[in-house]
């Protein structure tokens, strides 16, 4: 005789469905918890990070810098990349269509906005701060005032010897910057040919060539012999600034904030945004940032802010 009643087929099938009912009134929330998060993670990665590439000017390029860092700050679904490589090299990639903003320490030249135009880009341009041009020697040079002529003479090489300008008597070493540099162009044309349209004046051959700010200021610091330009906010220790007049009936000024905005000193422009079309969204916003709060980190870099 058994100790235990056997189970009829139809008590082990309601057993076994009531233990499946069980398992799945224990599963059904942790599934469903997991679907949230699922979605919660799904509408996360869905958000439009959305991305501002910036290009060009080596001048600008520490100001475009701390504009972006400030700017991504408090609006972290924006980024922005910024690259130098020189005023050219940035109105290139704008007109090939690679870069939403391209910076420019120089106006676009017209065969390069036609050009822009041939391939169905409208070049915006937007001032978004000034600089001054710093001509700097080292600092135990003792000439400390040259004319625009002058200037132009020495990179002409009609001027070759400091003992000329009341210097000692030492050969004049020419820098620039390379020719892609919107810096380069501007003293071309606005210093070595003094605003001459009509002049094919150029850099000697004999200039030296530098492939950034940072090397002009590096040689200029350790030849007593050499004489170089760049922007105010690149000017350091170890180099000294020269006054600079129009001509010999006028002041000889010093470059600074106070003698960009009231016009006095003779090397002074415009710096440079340019956007492909009109700016929408994110663009439009950055860019009215720039113009506006941006301002206010300008000054701290060694640039001129607009004045509002």
């Amino acid at each position: 005789m058994q100790n235990h009643q056997e189970k009829s087929p139809f008590q082990f099938i309601l057993r076994s469905l009531l233990i499946l009912i069980l398992i799945l009134t224990v599963i059904a929330p942790i599934a469903g918890c997991g679907k949230e998060q699922a979605d919660a993670q799904s509408n996360s990665s869905s958000e439009v990070v959305q991305t501002i590439e910036n290009k060009g000017s080596d001048t600008l390029v520490n100001l475009a810098l701390a504009w972006a860092e400030a700017y991504m700050k408090s609006n972290p679904e924006v980024r922005i990349s910024v690259t130098g490589g020189g005023s050219g090299t940035g109105i290139a990639a704008l007109i090939n269509g690679t870069v939403n903003i391209a910076n420019a320490s120089r106006t676009m030249k017209q065969e390069e906005i036609d050009t822009a135009k041939e391939n169905g880009i409208e070049p915006i341009k937007y001032i978004v701060a000034r600089d001054a041009i710093a001509i700097v020697v080292h600092p135990s040079n003792p000439v400390d005032k040259l004319t625009l002529q002058q200037i132009s003479d020495i990179y002409t090489k009609k001027i070759t010897n400091w003992s000329q300008l009341g210097g000692e008597d030492r050969p004049i070493v020419l820098l620039s910057r390379q020719s892609n540099s919107g810096t380069y162009v501007y003293f071309l044309e606005n210093v070595i040919r003094l605003g001459n349209k009509e002049s094919d004046l150029l850099f000697s051959p004999d200039t030296l060539l530098m492939p950034s700010s940072e090397c002009i200021g590096a040689e200029i610091k350790q030849n007593p012999n050499a004489i170089g330009y760049d922007g105010l906010g690149y000017v350091g220790e170890g180099q000294k600034v020269v006054a600079v007049a129009i001509d010999n009936a006028s002041p000889y000024v010093l470059p600074s904030i106070e003698t960009v905005n009231t016009n006095t000193y003779p090397i002074s422009r415009p710096l440079h945004m340019y956007t492909a079309g009109e700016p929408t969204g994110a663009m439009k916003a950055y860019l009215d940032w720039i113009l506006t709060e941006g301002q206010l980190l300008v000054a701290g870099l060694g640039f001129v802010p607009l004045e509002q």
